[in-house]
């Protein structure tokens, strides 16, 4: 049996990321066995954790994810954990709609304390009713305790510590007002080469937070628990595809989960389109999302990857490209600068860096009488476009109207929605979509 906890805060940029990446670097240097999840779709956080902790991390989404889901992953990916450190999303009852999908959603369900990460930069005694009202709203939400962030003194923590002792709630200790120490927001400019230069980063944060933070009384305090994992498992009629997983620097939106299910019904290879001059033998090619537009030049200039990939889609091969997959797909991408860099040019649009506008949320698809769930998280925009796409209907989290499409040819899927597909059925679902 493991223990589990998870890292909330009040609001968005308080310092919960700054508080996970830390202690899963502190513990992993104390010989504790650790494993991380995240809260929410955010592909960015997991590639910190994994950076911090040496092992992949892992998302925990309750709008893409069943109950059955989301037990089966900390299953699988926890079981051998002394500890599960859960990192939240945004503040602790901040939802898709109200608090539903939120952090606070996900300790109740999961029947798991909360680690409640605060900044104390500008206050002092008002901490008080501040941490009274997020352990009062809602009592099945468990508060363990508070970690301080941004401390400018001892003495300024003695009073903040003194705010937790009036209103009985335990305090674990704090993190200094350091400068330097900045974990960035989550954002798609930010490519592996960036996150690989915080290491230096996060192990500042660990040697802090060893000083300063009892990290032994918060593993104490921490739930002992026994995973429930679905014992619902569909036969598998066909276990022989094999996938080829694009996987680089460009493109590296990949939930572990996808993977998993994949060698559950078949083999995965990856290749990589920036590096590798030809397919892989295969029967079904995926293209992630990542960071395509952060190496035009070196996806563009990579010619007989391009055309390996052309021909495999006009010889009906099987494709499903996510966002940065299906920009790639495309007649072209241009950046930010207006400069064109040919793609595979399969797809009949172009897709451009230039006047940049996010499109951020949840999606909900419906084809042909089938549900798939997923996200948007792009700045990029297509332009010419005259492709032919299928019906679906394409929801919001709310189930307004959303603007994203989903492109088909022959057997070849895409859309910039990130449609997460962590188990057999929806996998095999979208493969039965993309062959119809």
């Amino acid at each position: 049996m493991s223990k589990q906890f998870i890292i909330a805060a009040p609001s968005s940029n308080a310092g919960k990321t700054t508080v996970t990446l830390g202690l899963l670097r502190l513990l992993k240097r104390k010989g504790v066995d650790v494993r991380s999840f995240k809260v929410g779709p955010d592909y960015i956080d997991p590639k910190f954790h994994e950076l911090a902790s040496g092992k992949v991390g892992v998302n925990l989404d309750l709008f893409m994810m069943d109950q059955n889901e989301i037990n089966t992953s900390l299953h699988y990916y926890g079981q051998h954990a002394e500890i599960n450190c859960i990192e939240g999303v945004m503040g602790l009852f901040d939802g898709a709609k109200k608090d539903t999908g939120s952090t606070a959603e996900m300790a109740k369900k999961l029947q798991t304390p909360v680690l409640l990460v605060v900044d104390a930069k500008a206050v002092a005694y008002s901490v008080a009713p501040l941490i009274q009202g997020f352990v009062n709203f809602d009592k099945e939400v468990k508060i363990m305790g508070v970690v301080f962030n941004r401390v400018g003194s001892e003495r300024h923590y003695m009073m903040l510590k003194e705010a937790c002792e009036d209103i009985n709630v335990k305090c674990f200790g704090y993190v200094s007002n350091l400068k330097n120490i900045e974990i960035p927001s989550r954002h798609l400019g930010l490519n592996i080469r960036d996150i690989e230069k915080f290491d230096s980063v996060i192990d500042q944060i660990a040697t802090e937070l060893d000083k300063t933070v009892d990290w032994k009384a918060i593993l104490e305090a921490s739930k002992q628990v026994a995973p429930k994992v679905s014992s619902e498992k569909k036969p598998i009629d066909n276990k022989n595809i094999k996938f080829a997983v694009a996987k680089d620097e460009a493109f590296n939106f990949i939930y572990p989960q996808h993977i998993s299910v994949m060698q559950e019904v078949g083999e995965v290879i990856y290749f990589s389109p920036m590096h590798d001059e030809m397919l892989p033998d295969c029967d079904f090619i995926y293209l992630p999302g990542g960071y395509p537009e952060s190496y035009l030049r070196e996806l563009s200039s990579n010619t007989k990857m391009l055309s390996s990939i052309k021909e495999f889609a006009q010889n009906n091969g099987q494709i499903y490209a996510e966002c940065g997959g299906m920009m790639y797909l495309g007649k072209s991408m241009i950046s930010e600068d207006n400069e064109a860099f040919e793609m595979v040019n399969y797809f009949d649009f172009e897709s451009s860096m230039a006047n940049k506008k996010l499109h951020l949320g949840y999606r909900v698809s419906k084809i042909n009488g089938h549900t798939f769930k997923g996200h948007e998280f792009h700045y990029s925009s297509l332009i010419n476009d005259t492709e032919t796409t299928i019906k679906a209907g394409i929801t919001d989290a709310r189930g307004g109207d959303a603007t994203a499409k989903i492109y088909k040819k022959n057997k070849v899927m895409g859309s910039y929605v990130h449609h997460y597909f962590g188990t057999s059925g929806i996998l095999l679902q979208l493969i039965n979509e993309i062959n119809k």
